[in-house]
């Protein structure tokens, strides 16, 4: 994502208060944020074997 089209709002001293994105740009923000808490949520979970997930996807 490029935050080169993001544009600010400035306080009167020059400070950066807002900012302005796309609805590209949002969207995508959200959606890396909902991927940060799902890996956030199962961080503690315990991985398992390509194996084990091969056989699994195999009954499916």
């Amino acid at each position: 994502m490029s935050i080169s089209q993001a544009q600010y709002i400035i306080d009167a001293n020059g400070n950066k208060t807002a900012v302005i994105l796309t609805i590209e740009q949002y969207e995508q923000l959200l959606e890396d944020i909902h991927d940060l808490a799902i890996v956030a949520e199962r961080q503690q979970e315990q991985p398992i074997s390509f194996e084990k997930m091969k056989r699994f996807c195999q009954r499916s």
